[in-house]
């Protein structure tokens, strides 16, 4: 857990630091599930995704309008753009309001329970990557 955490932070500095927008490599060495990651972002209880922003889940009732659409996510970024977002879009948008799903460091107004720990597990990171990648209209 600790390497991948030292993996996400230095890809997140260097990155950006060199205009990059992007984390290009998996945080896990494997691609995520698809099934598994559009489970996770119309979860009410883990992700909370679709408390901010909407997509093409017709079955969800009170979808959220504060964040883009997710429709056509897979077709506006690349997958390593979409890691980094959900990594950390602060890195992207420093006044974003999303949280940082796979960061632990410099956060502030943690709860105890959460201090040291992410939101969401490299490999449901990179099954939420590997789902919006599908959505490409």
């Amino acid at each position: 857990m600790r390497l991948v955490a030292a993996i996400v932070a230095a890809s997140c500095t260097v990155g950006v630091a060199s205009g990059q927008d992007a984390i290009p490599q998996s945080l896990t060495g494997a691609k995520g599930d698809p099934a598994r990651g559009r489970a996770l972002v119309t979860n009410r209880q883990v992700g909370l995704c679709l408390l901010c922003h909407s997509g093409p889940f017709p079955e969800e009732r009170f979808q959220g309008n504060l964040a883009p659409d997710l429709r056509g996510a897979g077709k506006r970024w690349s997958e390593g753009q979409l890691r980094l977002r959900i990594v950390d879009p602060a890195r992207i948008n420093p006044a974003s309001i999303m949280p940082a799903y796979h960061r632990t460091e410099g956060l502030v107004r943690v709860a105890p329970a959460w201090r040291g720990k992410t939101i969401l597990s490299g490999e449901q990171i990179e099954d939420v990557v590997a789902f919006l990648m599908t959505l490409k209209d």
